[in-house]
């Protein structure tokens, strides 16, 4: 009874979240994907590659049966507390996001496969902790777009930057400028969107968080060179309606590189 009242807030709390945003963006699409973005914080030695082989042989495989993907496995190259590894998971089924452990939990192929972490001795654990947002992908940008490295696992660094506000109005004239030109100005700029998403349920809020992807770090500051310097972008971050006031508070910037078990 307890934990599905615990769902029943949970959904409740996102949906006033969509709610809260669904002003600064254009009608929603049926095909609008939800995103669980975990952070898995290690030590270093035997943990990595323990969560390396639970990410490939256990949990990505179960996401697939699940009909979600393409699921993002990422190691986090320049950021705070490493070693850390972060997963982006997809789906259009909100609610099998919110139970997603749930369900693992009752599946016998994934349990087997995931023995050696799932059940990991309190001696020798596979993680230190697991941090977990909720969030929906804009409408604008309703479904991830892997880079084409991916499927051919080429070269590529990606950048995951949050963006946190410091009120309710401040976040959605933020989300309302990306659909007001900003993602054009990206394109014109070459860069490669992965997802744009508006955090339901996480630390920190209010904030959205994007993935861009690059084939490597010259390429992603010489694309930032080029969006800096676009006229579009100072007409626009100087707008009277977005620089009314600092509508971004603290900006979140991490570099991440692909595990071999990456789909993204």
């Amino acid at each position: 009874m307890k934990r599905r009242e615990f769902l029943a807030t949970a959904m409740a709390g996102s949906a006033a979240a969509l709610t809260r945003t669904a002003s600064a963006e254009p009608a929603m699409t049926s095909n609008r994907e939800f995103y669980q973005l975990r952070r898995y914080m290690l030590q270093t030695g035997p943990q990595t590659k323990l969560a390396e082989s639970y990410f490939g042989d256990a949990l990505i495989p179960a996401l697939g049966r699940m009909s979600m993907g393409p699921v993002g496995a990422f190691r986090l190259d320049i950021g705070p507390e490493t070693p850390a590894y972060y997963l982006l998971i997809p789906s259009t089924d909100l609610e099998a996001l919110t139970t997603l452990d749930l369900r693992l939990g009752h599946e016998e192929a994934f349990l087997k496969a995931a023995e050696p972490f799932w059940a990991a001795p309190a001696t020798a654990p596979g993680f230190k902790r697991v941090e977990s947002s909720l969030l929906a992908a804009f409408t604008g940008w309703p479904k991830v777009t892997p880079p084409a490295a991916s499927a051919s696992k080429g070269p590529r660094v990606f950048q995951l930057r949050t963006y946190e506000s410091p009120s309710d109005r401040d976040h959605v004239r933020k989300v309302e400028m990306f659909h007001s030109g900003e993602f054009e100005i990206f394109a014109n700029a070459g860069f490669h969107p992965v997802f744009f998403g508006d955090t339901l349920v996480g630390p920190r809020l209010p904030n959205l968080t994007y993935m861009l992807a690059f084939k490597d770090m010259n390429e992603l500051n010489a694309q930032w060179d080029v969006f800096r310097n676009d006229p579009k972008w100072k007409k626009l971050s100087t707008a009277p309606h977005f620089a009314f006031e600092a509508i971004v508070s603290n900006i979140t910037n991490l570099v991440l590189s692909p595990l071999d078990c990456s789909q993204i």
